[in-house]
């Protein structure tokens, strides 16, 4: 009977086992064994085996509960095999840690190196948002604590537990949360600490020593999963300077290519003697873009692309700091390099980039700007030998007599200048110190055109292929002025052809160029046969024709002109301003700012000395004529 019974109490107990029955369950068997009277020694081996099954039950709980907290664990190491994001693995460790040590609250603390104290990063159940902001002072609470100690602290009760330093701040965060139960432990990493992984409950309750070693393997993984964080960070800030590293490298080796390059093209346009338009093509095929270059005027000397010319204030303020600063400087979307030698400007080169310009594209444009120089003084000099060379032929032309045509004839040839074809003689007055820029505008003008230009008795000359005098004459007066900046007055002579009449169709040219000055017509052009009577005049002026001149002046106001130089009076520059305003007396007083009885008083002295009648039609023309012709004589203007 003792055996029977001790079978059915064994599987009744196996049973509850089997269903994982509640430990109140255990007590079944024994009660009823009490009920049904059985005796005390049976009792007795019935309590034996409840309290075994109830142990062998508490083994299986924990063992299960083993099996969670390896499981939890296991999860945690899978989260951070694939890290992606830190904040994300730290979430899921507290979340873990609350629910594997069944608390109301886990958090996890970092500490902050830069402002010694530790913050809260990560919280899961927590519902106060002071809470959630709190920081702790190293020593200060129970992280504050952990985290200086790096020792775990585990408080049934933390309001009361003087085993900490309470502050106002931490107390009210932790009361307004409810939390009265805390275990901290630390994220360690070697020997370094970084913050404390916690578990709280809202209830006075212990933590086993069981859940102090979970919550610290849990901690273990948080440090890991921060490491590897700084890690992943640095290797990816690592691998973006390297990347950056190596583009630079190869930027900077492509500009060295470039520069390389362009130092070859310009180098051998150099020595194959081009111009500057190959400079300009040269650079905008290394580096892209459109480039203008400009002469020390501003005027073009070569383009490629789209680019405007640059405003005159721009173009001066640039190129006068480039020059400064002796490289190129950037104003607005483009670059600018003078163009100098010595302390002489030459010009400019205007550069709009497609692409930022590194150091090596900034030099390259510098080095442009060199060649560019060389290239301009190289021309100027070959221009100014062969301007020697062609100007010291036609002073021969207008020298006379010529004497030998056939020889000046074959010199002309080898300079591309046919004596024979009609030619016209232009002459330019310029007696200013600006007179060396327009004889070397005048030889480049008339090269360009076929024909000579020379400096000769105060005159700069030119002889040009055509037959039209006044039309060259007006040309070459518009382009000298804008050479010059001022007015600039021409007189042509011509057209002729052959050696020998060059040289009065250059005394033609002159003797125009003095009666447009004396005319008052500064700033035009005009040939011999533009000027009227006087043209008439100039035509037939010759040692003979001076003299009737002369005569002519004599007789129609001489007296008055003697009158002047006897008296210092202004009667014949009193009769000009009189004729001048349509016979006016007041007119004519206001043009020489005197009082209008100072006119009437001159211009009685004039009738005593010519005549009553020289403001009658046909003395008056005699006069006018006379007034013209010898201002004409004397070279002097109203």
């Amino acid at each position: 009977m003792d055996g029977k019974l001790n079978a059915m109490t064994a599987a009744e107990y196996l049973e509850l086992l089997a269903r994982e029955a509640a430990a109140v369950e255990f007590e079944g068997p024994l009660l009823a064994a009490r009920a049904a009277g059985l005796p005390p020694d049976q009792v007795a081996d019935l309590e034996r085996a409840k309290v075994a099954a109830l142990r062998v039950r508490s083994l299986l709980e924990r063992r299960r509960q083993r099996e969670v907290e390896l499981s939890g664990l296991v999860d945690t190491a899978a989260d951070l095999a694939g890290l992606r994001d830190v904040d994300d693995v730290l979430r899921a460790i507290v979340h873990r840690a609350r629910t594997l040590l069944g608390a109301d609250v886990a958090y996890l603390t970092l500490n902050d190196d830069d402002r010694g104290d530790i913050y809260m990063r990560v919280t899961d159940g927590s519902v106060s948002a002071r809470f959630q902001r709190l920081r702790l002072p190293l020593g200060a609470g129970l992280g504050g604590l952990v985290a200086q100690t790096g020792t775990p602290y585990v408080t049934a009760d933390y309001h009361v537990d003087e085993r900490f330093r309470h502050t106002g701040e931490i107390d009210a965060g932790v009361r307004e949360e409810g939390l009265v139960a805390i275990l901290g432990v630390p994220l360690r990493l070697g020997s370094s600490s970084l913050g404390v992984l916690y578990a709280a409950n809202r209830s006075a309750r212990p933590f086993a020593r069981e859940e102090v070693a979970l919550l610290g393997s849990l901690a273990a993984h948080a440090a890991v999963a921060l490491d590897t964080a700084r890690l992943l960070t640095e290797t990816r800030v690592a691998l973006a300077e390297l990347s950056l590293a190596n583009s630079t490298i190869q930027a900077h080796s492509a500009s060295v290519e470039r520069a390389a390059s362009a130092h070859d093209r310009m180098t051998a346009l150099v020595l194959r003697g081009g111009g500057v338009e190959d400079v300009v093509a040269a650079v905008t095929d290394v580096l892209g873009g459109a480039l203008l270059a400009l002469d020390a005027d501003g005027r073009e000397l070569a383009r490629v692309g789209s680019i405007d010319e640059p405003d005159r204030t721009t173009l001066a303020e640039a190129v006068a700091a480039s020059r400064a600063e002796r490289r190129s400087v950037r104003r607005g979307d483009s670059w600018y390099a003078a163009v100098v030698a010595g302390t002489e400007d030459l010009g400019a080169l205007v550069l709009r980039p497609t692409a930022e310009l590194v150091d090596a594209d900034q030099r390259i444009l510098e080095r442009a700007a060199l060649v560019t120089a060389l290239l301009l003084l190289f021309r100027r000099t070959v221009a100014e030998a062969e301007g020697r060379v062609r100007g010291e032929l036609l002073d021969e032309l207008v020298s006379r007599p010529v004497r030998d045509a056939e020889s000046l004839r074959a010199r002309a040839r080898r300079l591309g200048v046919d004596l024979d074809a009609p030619q016209v003689l232009v002459a330019v007055g310029d007696d200013t110190a600006g007179r060396q820029r327009v004889l070397s505008w005048a030889t480049s003008f008339a090269l360009s055109r076929g024909g000579l230009a020379a400096a000769r008795d105060g005159r700069v000359l030119l002889m040009l292929p055509g037959s039209d005098p006044g039309a060259a004459a007006r040309l070459v007066a518009k382009d000298a002025a804008r050479v010059a900046g001022r007015p600039m007055t021409a007189g042509a002579g011509g057209p002729t052809s052959g050696p020998d009449s060059l040289g009065a169709a250059f005394a033609e040219a002159d003797r125009c160029l003095s009666a447009l000055t004396a005319l008052g017509r500064v700033g035009e052009g005009a040939g011999a046969a533009e000027l009227g009577f006087v043209g008439l005049l100039l035509g037939t002026t010759g040692a003979a024709g001076d003299g009737e001149v002369a005569r002519f002046i004599a007789a129609a106001i001489g007296p008055v002109v003697d009158y002047d130089v006897r008296r210092g009076t202004a009667l014949v520059r009193t009769l000009e301003a009189y004729f001048g305003v349509g016979g006016g007396l007041a007119k004519a007083a206001e043009l020489l700012h005197v009082h209008v009885n100072t006119v009437t008083q001159r211009l009685e002295r004039v009738g005593q000395l010519i005549g009553t009648d020289w403001q009658q039609p046909e003395r008056a023309l005699e006069v006018q004529l006379a007034l013209r012709l010898h201002r004409l004589r004397t070279g002097t203007t109203s």
